[in-house]
């Protein structure tokens, strides 16, 4: 029985629906209706004209403006993309403000219509520009305009009832189609006023100096955090959802999405983990397996790492908490280095150590107020063995090119102070068997 009033419902909303679109229509189709539609027509086509006539001016004009900051730099592309629209609006409420002087209203009612649509879809557009993101974006413009166009035309009400009856129950919730766009659109716009808020709270973070880089990074985190958490509590509340009817059915849900959902839990964890530790901060080198490179941004799922040729690791959070990660600038920039060589018996080993000091100091990324040291490190077969060690401040900059520098320094040095790089040698003897009379003969063919 509950299903056969369902349909029936179903039925009736979408047949009082049909009966507002055939009204409509044969309104329209009134001759002091029509001559209105060719006025919108006439109109359109006006405004087409005039912006391709103004586009490629804005535009130019637009190149000009060097100094803008980016936000008028787009707003401009966006009064461009919607020049027609926007010429258009213009002119039909010029018209419709002429004609309600001159004449009846009802003369112009389907113009003032046109012109209302056309409003509502350039605010639309506008504001949907605060969506960050596209999908979400497009969904709800689109919602948008048709829930204006029907508002205008006098059609909201019966659409409400047709979506309305489509509904599922859960339990004591009923969730009608209706409910869930109200809930979308809500939700969306708090959304939205939240991105705002956590942007201009981040923006007032980066100027403060007493707040350090990963304190700003947590802050900020969990004010978008508790702010996305609040637009939809507050959003689902707003249509007159009961939120304790849906407590049963959420935490199912939710018990269900954790267990395909433990390694983005993990890494959310995680993130704020490094964040209260101060473990790494935006700026650091580190170095992580065969990853080396200095971190861009702290996400709340992953570390962007950018290495020295321009890739970009997005590497998870759960990795810098369980993995070893060496920071080369936690505590300070000071980065100690070696470099291992090897001289000949013959080069008194004092007047070696002092020629690879001053070498190493003719190179402009080796720190003088931290002077290097050269020691012996053992006596090999070949060569005596040194170990060069200095310091830097910029490893971002590379590590392996600072050390082949400082080769190329040390070559130059010894080159000239005569200092000579010996490689292994060997002396090969062939002794004679004292038991053999003869050496053994080569006969070709064996």
């Amino acid at each position: 029985m509950e299903h056969d009033a369902t349909s029936e419902q179903i039925i009736n909303a979408a047949g009082g629906f049909w009966q507002q679109v055939e009204l409509f229509i044969s309104v329209m189709l009134l001759p002091s209706r029509l001559n209105q539609v060719g006025a919108v027509l006439l109109l359109m086509l006006v405004a087409h004209l005039l912006a391709r006539a103004l586009s490629p001016r804005l535009r130019i004009w637009l190149r000009t403006r060097s100094g803008w900051p980016k936000w008028r730099l787009r707003l401009g592309l966006m009064i461009d993309r919607r020049l027609r629209l926007i010429l258009f609006t213009l002119m039909a409420w010029g018209v419709v403000l002429v004609m309600r002087q001159i004449t009846w209203p009802s003369r112009s009612q389907v113009i003032a219509e046109a012109a209302s649509i056309a409003t509502a879809v350039l605010a639309i557009a506008f504001l949907s520009r605060l969506i960050a993101n596209a999908l979400m974006r497009r969904i709800a413009k689109w919602a948008a305009w048709i829930w204006a166009v029907l508002y205008l035309l006098d059609m909201s009400g019966e659409a409400a009832r047709l979506l309305d009856s489509l509904a599922l129950s859960i339990g004591d919730v009923r969730l009608s189609l209706l409910t869930v766009i109200q809930a979308l659109a809500v939700i969306t716009a708090l959304i939205a006023g939240a991105r705002l808020i956590t942007a201009a709270v981040t923006r007032k973070l980066a100027e403060s100096a007493d707040l350090s880089p990963t304190m700003r990074v947590l802050v900020a985190k969990l004010l978008q955090i508790t702010l996305f958490t609040l637009a939809v509590v507050i959003g689902l509340r707003a249509i007159g959802l009961d939120l304790t009817g849906l407590a049963v059915f959420s935490g199912a849900v939710g018990v269900g999405i954790g267990f395909g959902l433990q390694k983005v839990v993990s890494n959310l964890v995680s993130g704020v983990i490094i964040l209260l530790d101060k473990s790494v901060k935006p700026g650091d080198v580190i170095s992580l397996g065969d990853t080396f490179g200095w971190i861009d941004a702290l996400g709340a799922r992953y570390v962007s790492v950018v290495t020295r040729d321009g890739k970009e690791y997005l590497i998870p959070n759960e990795d810098l908490v369980t993995n070893q990660v060496v920071n080369w600038s936690h505590t300070n920039d000071f980065v100690r280095l070696d470099v291992n060589f090897g001289t000949s018996y013959k080069d008194d080993p004092h007047k070696v150590s002092k020629v690879a000091i001053n070498a190493a100091m003719t190179v402009k990324r080796v720190l003088a107020q931290r002077t290097p040291v050269c020691w012996i490190t053992e006596f090999g077969e070949s060569s005596i063995h040194y170990v060069l060690r200095f310091w830097i401040s910029d490893a971002q900059g590379g590590l392996t090119n600072v050390r082949g520098q400082v080769f190329l320094a040390l070559w130059d040095a010894f080159k000239e102070a005569g200092i000579s790089v010996p490689y292994p040698q060997r002396e090969v003897r062939i002794l004679a068997d004292p038991d053999a009379t003869e050496m053994p003969k080569f006969i070709p063919g064996d």
